[in-house]
């Protein structure tokens, strides 16, 4: 078992999973839908392309480290389509937060071609939305650690403290509609998963009990 580990830092991300009309909300930490997404575009896979082609990426087991949480914000937008009325978007951001993402698999090759396409993105990668470019570096490198694990033991990113970690967990979690099943601006398709959310500390290994469960 490995993981990838990313980086995931810029002065605006913006992490939407329930978002619906002209309101569009930010998760507190990034979204798998949206860190598959960035990857997707990274990789060269085409929005309308075939779904199958996100089915090894949906399949990677998603974490998060939360390095700084950020400062929630509101952009008061106007949008003027063609032909039509304009009208008023409320967009929410987070402002200066730091995230640690993991993603696991037993497949190294395929986390080792992420990592190249991370490096050598075809497409170019946003945090969310398109007015939330990255800073880098996003790739950081590929522990040979369980996802928990390495989101535990990697060196921190920042100086804040405690860390928030959340991860995806078969039972015991919350659901969430945060699987991509098409990118498709057409019919955009999202299936479901669990996460499970815990509060990491310094002086003590809060989660000795959880890696008896993996």
């Amino acid at each position: 078992m490995a993981t990838l580990l990313l980086r995931l830092a810029a002065p605006l991300q913006a992490w939407g999973c329930n978002s619906k009309f002209n309101t569009r909300n930010t998760e507190r930490e990034p979204t798998k839908s949206g860190v598959i997404g960035m990857i997707a575009a990274a990789l060269g896979i085409q929005r309308d392309g075939d779904p199958d082609a996100l089915l090894p990426l949906t399949g990677l087991r998603f974490g998060v480290r939360v390095e700084k949480e950020g400062r929630l914000i509101q952009d008061y937008h106007i949008a003027r389509p063609d032909g039509k009325d304009p009208y008023v978007t409320n967009r929410y951001y987070l402002s200066d937060a730091v995230f640690l993402a993991g993603l696991e698999s037993d497949d190294t090759a395929l986390l080792e071609s992420i990592g190249n396409a991370i490096l050598h993105p075809v497409y170019p990668m946003f945090l969310g939305r398109r007015a939330c470019p990255v800073t880098l570096p996003v790739y950081l490198h590929i522990s040979e650690q369980n996802l928990v694990d390495a989101l535990i033991n990697a060196a921190a990113l920042t100086d804040a403290k405690p860390l928030r970690i959340v991860y995806e967990v078969t039972t015991g979690g919350v659901v969430v509609q945060d699987v991509p099943i098409s990118f498709s601006q057409l019919h955009r398709q999202h299936g479901y998963r669990m996460k499970k959310e815990e509060i990491l500390y310094n002086d003590h290994d809060a989660f000795a009990e959880l890696r008896r469960d993996e």
